[in-house]
């Protein structure tokens, strides 16, 4: 595949999900494919590219280091970074802890400045590379329930957008692409908050759980992710963001076109409502 950058990827969260779905098709592509997890996984060979599968947890510094260092030393250079980890706690904003929250925070968008924090200096010496951070339409509209899974991704957004801005004078891009629900292990990896498990906000929050849980399993598969991804890599300039989904994307546009309180009212209606508190 040509693109401008090099044929040199590591991927974060490359186990399972969108990042295992683009290691492969990355791949099977001829790129030499770095993928990280905090379990590992399985290697594999295609004709001109493989995934080697580096033992990588984006919340321990060291970590980072050490899997960074790996790639470095076998290829001298990294081209492409994909941000691909990540973890949803849900919960309503009164139930989840500060601590809970920071676990939060601490995979979807610490988890990338760590990456960022030893990838970029080697992008930069290079004056070539691109990062593509896999944001959310999560991160466009807050999820009741899911609020700060919400506020982890819009913190990327804005990550992105002075990126892209400090390393232009470098000739490294950043790009974000935003799926909406997709069909993927992240549901069943869902986590609860402590208290949400007994949650004061009963069958509304139960209900509005379910919703997004139904959502996700009846979405796209992971594969539809991949291919914007492919776009962005593609692409000479690439676009700041690229919603995954036509219904996404008309969401997008109303968000813009439509007054705060309105876009509230369409939010509200898309979860199942009952009366608040009731169990």
């Amino acid at each position: 595949m040509n693109n401008q950058y090099g044929n040199v990827v590591l991927i974060t969260g490359a186990s399972s999900g969108i990042g295992q779905c683009t290691a492969l098709r990355l791949a099977s592509l001829g790129f030499r494919v770095y993928g990280g997890s905090r379990r590992g996984g399985e290697d594999a060979e295609f004709d001109n590219g493989f995934v080697k599968m580096l033992k990588l947890d984006v919340c321990d510094e060291a970590s980072v280091t050490a899997a960074v260092s790996a790639v470095m030393a076998a290829e001298g250079r990294i081209d492409i970074l994909v941000n691909a980890a990540g973890i949803g706690i849900c919960g309503s904003v009164e139930e989840v802890s500060a601590e809970e929250a920071h676990m939060q925070m601490d995979t979807n968008y610490l988890g990338v400045v760590r990456m960022l924090n030893v990838v970029l200096p080697h992008m930069r010496k290079a004056r070539n590379g691109l990062v593509v951070n896999i944001g959310s339409v999560g991160g466009i509209f807050s999820i009741p329930f899911q609020t700060h899974y919400s506020s982890s991704k819009y913190a990327l957004e804005s990550l992105t957008e002075g990126l892209r801005i400090e390393m232009r004078p470098f000739n490294v891009r950043a790009a974000l692409v935003e799926p909406g629900d997709t069909k993927t292990a992240f549901t069943s990896s869902r986590i609860y908050a402590e208290k949400a498990r007994n949650s004061a906000y009963g069958r509304e929050f139960r209900a509005s759980v379910a919703q997004m849980e139904h959502d996700e399993q009846a979405g796209k598969a992971p594969d539809t992710v991949t291919d914007v991804i492919l776009q962005v890599i593609k692409a000479k300039n690439p676009p700041v963001r690229k919603v995954v989904g036509a219904s996404y994307k008309v969401l997008v546009f109303l968000k813009r076109l439509l007054p705060a309180r309105a876009l509230e009212s369409l939010l509200t209606m898309m979860y199942p409502k009952s009366k608040l508190g009731d169990k």
